[in-house]
């Protein structure tokens, strides 16, 4: 347990602290004894990357914020400089604590596993013998060892990338000199030696041959070092002509931006340390010092190798039931399914492959569709849909593509895709300055024998299908002209001039969505105890939105809320949020799916159910385009009710959020896990 991130007497807790509270939850799964060992090395690499994104745009705003002289205080009332302050001290305590997990919990345990990360020190003849055979092959002839004098500047350091900081000394004048040595990111992080048992970190590989880098010099020190820098996309104009040449400006842009952490190998001296400060601006509270590995994200590695008894049992997803007897024989079979019925998927325990992906390869090779849209926000390098797309703009289908080029950290990649589409004669389309289209969606029209029919599928989830196997989303295929012709108007809204049109069952941001959610807290409120709200989503961070859930809580109304992630929202305090339940659960999917169950919504008694894109933060229901779809089959609001009463269960492994902004961990020996009861199921 750690410290309260919010005073008690603020109504509203601190999305920073939050958000590091939701870090120390993950790698908390890595000390879980019944979760299989290299699952627990998993979730210490999962930490790890989630740090590298936090400070490269969460600490880099801070940042910003500090130095443009904002005042605007957090919802918890604290300046940017105190909020920066009290991150980077927590930051601090869990890279420690992760540490102590890694060295001392799970290094032991991988040891007795005949799994080892090694130092080169510990390495025999043989086995330095074969590693210096791989260096003079594969990597001297890459390194670019840059000295730092006053005939050379300091070298420009890239953001996470690894590196060696090198002291030389000259023998003979005993003059010392800083150079850097950076490891290219193609190079493997651990390099596996033939026994497939033990493994040897690239940094100890390099560090060992330094003497082929600067003949006739003396390695007086080396310490692997790794800066992150501000890496978020800003596109100052929001008239941009060309949304596409703009993002390309700002990715060559977000190479050069400010370093905003630099960690260090402990033994790294007080002399290189003070240089690094000094010449990449940082301060020494901005530092973090390592005894493990520098990037435990590293340990994906380790995490790929086959050692089946080491890792969760797979949970083979299955085809839905509904779309079981398409087989493929026939095109129009999964349309003619959809004719009859929606059909409800719950990802990963059924799989993507045979229903989303499929859906949209039938339509690409199906000779009576007309037209396929689809939005874009995060795909996949080798992505399905993308190649259906093109193959079916080859053949002459109108296909439209909204790819949301501001996707963080994918843009380079949406790029890729747009530009491959759009020479197959895919309309491409990128969104709006400012707007980022998040809504999940696709569109078919299909010449049936009555007529032309739409057929639609919402989400979610990103169209992804590597992290379709990963994140636990839902979806729903579907013919309901009204939900299709929906979809129809918001893709012409996305593609053309066409204002805002009212929509007949979905719920649509930014111009519906927030007003929507209100007006159904509050409806909720006017039943008092007969009321009841239960969501389930990612983040709850809106200023707004929390304090609806106040006023319902304070007039009676029971709130269960499930949230994976962030929440600004403090629980069970009297006379505020006495009636308001928040929990959180991990496990080896990624919560992913965004659901609203209203107790009253569609009238006293007959409850409204929504699932979408949104959570209930600012960006999603001002700055988004996303899209919540009503669930009206009472068989699909069952598989909603299991979903949402399976993980804000009293009986299986949670988090609680008390009133005291602590989250603790749910205790029991027969405490179940939900994710488990689902693949059951």
């Amino acid at each position: 347990m750690w410290v309260p991130s919010t005073p008690i007497d603020q109504p509203l807790l601190n999305r920073e602290l939050s958000w590091l509270d939701f870090n120390e939850r993950v790698l908390a799964q890595a000390r879980e004894a019944d979760v299989p060992l290299l699952e627990r090395v998993k979730f210490v690499a999962i930490c790890s990357n989630n740090l590298d994104e936090f400070f490269q745009v969460r600490v880099a705003a801070l940042k910003d914020q500090i130095a443009a002289g904002v005042g605007q205080l957090s919802l918890d009332g604290l300046t940017p400089a105190r909020q920066l302050a009290r991150v980077l001290d927590r930051v601090r305590q869990l890279v420690r604590r992760q540490e102590d997990v890694f060295l001392g919990e799970l290094m032991p345990l991988l040891a007795a596993a005949d799994l080892h990360v090694l130092p080169w020190s510990e390495l025999d003849v043989d086995d330095q013998k074969h590693l210096s055979d791989i260096y003079e092959r594969r990597i001297h002839p890459v390194l670019t060892p840059l000295a730092f004098d006053p005939g050379h500047p300091f070298p420009y350091i890239s953001n996470l990338s690894l590196n060696l900081g090198v002291m030389v000394a000259d023998p003979d004048t005993r003059e010392r000199r800083f150079a850097r040595v950076k490891v290219p990111s193609f190079l493997p992080r651990l390099f596996q030696l033939p026994d497939g048992r033990r493994f040897v970190p690239v940094e100890e590989v390099i560090g060992a041959h330094l003497g082929q880098l600067f003949p006739g010099m003396r390695i007086a020190e080396r310490s692997a070092f790794r800066v992150t820098r501000n890496a978020d996309l800003t596109l100052e104009d929001e008239d941009a002509e060309d949304l596409l040449a703009a993002v390309e400006v700002e990715l060559r842009r977000r190479r050069f931006g400010k370093a905003v952490r630099l960690e260090i190998g402990h033994r790294m001296s007080a002399e290189m340390l003070h240089l690094l400060l000094d010449e990449l601006d940082l301060e020494p509270d901005e530092v973090t010092s390592h005894q493990a590995l520098l990037d435990l994200s590293g340990l994906f590695v380790l995490h790929a190798i086959a050692r089946p008894e080491l890792k969760d049992e797979p949970w083979p997803a299955v085809t839905p039931p509904a779309l079981a007897i398409a087989d493929g024989t026939d095109l129009g079979e999964i349309f003619g399914i959809l004719r009859e019925r929606d059909v409800f998927v719950h990802h990963p325990y059924e799989s993507f492959a045979d229903s989303v992906e499929a859906f949209v390869e039938r339509a690409a090779d199906d000779p009576k569709v007309q037209s396929i849209k689809m939005t874009m926000y995060r795909t996949s390098g080798d992505s399905p849909f993308a190649t259906s797309l093109i193959r079916a703009a080859e053949r002459g289908v109108q296909v439209a593509v909204v790819v949301e080029l501001q996707a963080r950290f994918d843009e380079q990649r949406n790029i890729g895709w747009a530009k491959a589409m759009e020479r197959s004669g895919v309309h491409v389309v990128y969104g709006f300055v400012g707007l980022k289209t998040h809504a999940k969606c696709i569109l078919v029209v299909r010449e049936d024998e009555d007529g032309l029919r739409r057929y639609g599928h919402l989400g979610t989830g990103n169209y992804n299908s590597r992290t379709a196997r990963l994140y636990e989303d839902v979806g729903l295929l579907t013919s309901d002209p009204d939900i299709t012709t929906d979809i129809g108007n918001l893709f012409n809204h996305l593609t053309g001039y066409s204002r805002e049109v009212e929509y007949r069952k979905l719920v649509v941001a930014p111009h519906q969505l927030r007003s929507r959610l209100t007006a159904l807290i509050e409806q909720e409120a006017g039943h008092g105890a007969d009321g009841g709200i239960t969501a389930k989503m990612n983040a709850l961070a809106d200023v707004g939105m929390i304090n609806s859930l106040y006023r319902a809580s304070q007039a009676g109304v029971p709130i269960d809320l499930s949230v994976r992630g962030i929440c600004c929202l403090r629980p069970g305090v009297e006379g505020m949020s006495s009636t308001i339940r928040v929990r959180s659960v991990l496990g080896r999917y990624l919560e992913h799916s965004r659901i609203y169950r209203f107790a009253n919504g569609s009238g006293p008694g007959e409850p409204l159910y929504l699932f979408g894109s949104a959570d209930m933060m600012q960006r999603n229901l001002d700055m988004r385009v996303e899209t919540l779809v009503p669930i009206e089959n009472p068989v699909h609001q069952a598989r909603l009710d299991q979903i949402l009463d399976g993980v804000l269960a009293d009986d299986i492994r949670s988090w609680v959020l008390g009133s005291d902004a602590v989250w603790r961990q749910q205790e029991g020996d027969d405490l179940a896990d939900a994710q488990a009861r689902l693949a059951a199921h």
